[in-house]
């Protein structure tokens, strides 16, 4: 809305000129997130505190997290609303990717929403069922992914693009709305998994955001992209503006959150966060490298499959508890050692993912 704005005063004023500038657009839409995060956040909590709408801690997880009990939860609610008003006010509002990004955070953050509203209103920490979650996260999955196919106009944007080498790309056909959807979905459950300790989702959220801006940025500029040797995607760069905008509520929600947490982010903006990442990935074609950056997300999934499958098979578990985070506080780390650490993974694996771009 914003960006209209400023073109037609950079008419009577050149210096709003500056406006029109991807990098500098995306630096203005992270402020404009983390001042909608830190501004509304206190009141925010105190709202979710007065209604009651606190946390409720599954009986089978570690006993330190009892007291967490009633903590104000669904505080993704306010990652959203930043994320959502930046992007609106900073981005080009005619570019498709910015309205298929933002239609997924919204509906997978409406899924979020009823499975904690669920939750909290029958004081369990069961929520919406496995099934009518999965259900839902398929169909707005698949819509999201038939939508960029059909909106795919060069055969780059419908290609696999492996790492590491220079002319690896696979023409997926068809099969581009199947992984895009596995993808999205993926992320989406991953993310979420993850959040079970103060801040250790949110910040890998936003180190994989910020690298996905930058490749947004570089997939979207002609020069960039074929100098680096990856896919150029018209109007993907704009996608930076949005990661901006993610990376600054991002950073706003963890000021409340970092432990011990005042607030807690809830589904409501794990499954939104999760998606954006996976819609973004597909977008700029490194879907590979995003699961390279995101490798804690992928780590802390596969944990829960392996142990629920071992235990179904064989009647043992591979880990104390999973996801795996739970294990190493089992293990006896103290919850702020495990999340600093994970961190340090994820900060790792982003370097690894971004030198993709020029090891090739």
């Amino acid at each position: 809305m914003l960006l209209w704005l400023t073109e037609y005063l950079a008419t009577v004023i050149s210096g709003f000129n500056v406006f029109q500038y991807l990098t500098f657009r995306t630096m203005v839409s992270a402020l404009t997130a983390l001042a909608i995060s830190l501004l509304l956040g206190p009141t925010m909590i105190r709202q979710l505190s007065h209604h009651q709408i606190g946390q409720v801690v599954r009986e089978l997880g570690p006993k330190s997290h009892l007291t967490k009990a009633g903590t104000p939860t669904m505080g993704g609610a306010l990652i959203l609303v930043a994320i959502v008003v930046a992007t609106l006010l900073w981005c080009d509002l005619a570019n498709r990717y910015i309205w298929i990004v933002l239609g997924v955070v919204v509906s997978f953050g409406a899924i979020g929403w009823v499975d904690d509203y669920l939750k909290i209103s029958e004081r369990n920490s069961r929520g919406l069922s496995a099934g009518w979650k999965y259900l839902w996260q398929s169909v707005f999955g698949f819509l999201a992914a038939v939508v960029l196919f059909s909106a795919a106009s060069t055969p780059a944007e419908t290609s696999l693009i492996v790492p590491f080498f220079k002319e690896a790309a696979l023409p997926l056909g068809i099969g581009f709305v199947v992984l895009t959807y596995l993808v999205i979905v993926f992320m989406s459950n991953a993310v979420n998994l993850t959040d079970g300790l103060d801040g250790l989702a949110i910040l890998p959220t936003v180190m994989v955001a910020a690298a996905l801006g930058l490749i947004a940025y570089l997939a979207g500029h002609m020069e960039f992209a074929a100098y680096l040797q990856i896919p150029h995607i018209p109007g993907a760069g704009e996608l930076s503006v949005f990661c901006g905008a993610l990376i600054g509520a991002g950073l706003g929600f963890l000021w409340f959150n970092a432990y011990p947490a005042q607030v807690f982010m809830g589904d409501i903006g794990a499954l939104a966060l999760g998606a954006a990442l996976g819609v973004v990935a597909v977008v700029v074609r490194h879907e590979i490298v995003m699961l390279i950056m995101g490798g804690l997300f992928v780590v802390e999934a596969v944990s829960v499959i392996m142990q629920v499958v071992s235990f179904r098979l064989t009647g043992k578990r591979v880990f104390r508890m999973a996801p795996i985070h739970h294990h190493f506080e089992l293990m006896g780390w103290p919850e702020p050692r495990v999340i600093v650490r994970l961190w340090i993974v994820t900060l790792v694996l982003v370097l690894v993912g971004l030198s993709t771009l020029k090891l090739r």
